[in-house]
């Protein structure tokens, strides 16, 4: 495989030439190799850190304290990252450390080598655009790795899961009526049969979904609150 050598504070790293990602993703893969390309993080995780990454880059900018231009590049870049266009540059897998310092990294890495090629650069130049000193730009692992998890979590429960639940309870609810006159046997243990109908059944599998759907909607607040 063509590589390039790229730098960072322990020395030279051989990466693969065609990669987005840089020198600490290809240590990651390196030293934490438990479910190297099998335990990948979802889609929604890497989104989720993309989300996170452009809205560090506009407050940054908002705040003066990043060049418009670089900023600009950045925000570029996490869209694509956002719309999974880069995926497959982010191998590191979920065994790693526990801030997720790798993954962030690798998101660091992955925008700011995109961002450098749609300024003309080349990949692994780290000029205009740093992974650290621009994408990183006042966060940390223990912050940003977190909030997507939350931001994914919620979205996935927002967007996925309240309109599934409220779907399979609009179904059952309709089966519970078009049963009313179904009758069954109902049995009970230790106890005298009592017959009810097959619409009585399946009222109850529909109240079952509302209490579930009470539950997902309840974990929501508390995730929409980010490190």
């Amino acid at each position: 495989m063509e590589t390039r050598i790229e730098w960072d504070s322990v020395g030279p790293v051989s990466v693969p030439i065609h990669c987005y990602y840089g020198a600490q993703t290809q240590r990651a893969l390196d030293n934490f190799r438990v479910g190297a390309g099998i335990d990948r993080f979802p889609r929604e995780l890497i989104q989720a850190m993309g989300k996170v990454k452009k809205a560090a880059v506009l407050a940054n900018k908002d705040l003066g304290m990043l060049d418009e231009r670089i900023a600009d590049l950045i925000v570029q870049a996490t869209e694509e990252v956002i719309a999974g266009r880069w995926d497959d540059h982010f191998p590191v897998p979920v065994w790693q450390t526990g801030s997720g310092t790798q993954t962030n990294m690798n998101a660091n890495e992955v925008i700011a080598n995109r961002a450098n090629e749609l300024a003309g650069g080349k990949l692994g130049a780290k000029h205009p655009v740093h992974p650290n000193d621009h994408v990183n730009y006042g966060q940390s692992s223990n912050d940003t790795f977190p909030s997507a998890m939350n931001i994914a979590a919620a979205e996935n429960i927002h967007g996925q899961l309240v309109p599934a639940l409220v779907e399979l309870h609009r179904t059952l609810a309709t089966k519970a009526e078009a049963f009313s006159q179904v009758p069954m046997i109902g049995r009970t243990h230790l106890q005298d049969d009592e017959p009810l109908t097959l619409g009585q059944e399946f009222s109850g599998y529909a109240a079952q979904l509302l209490e579930g759907l009470a539950r997902a909607r309840r974990c929501l607040p508390p995730l929409y609150r980010l490190a």
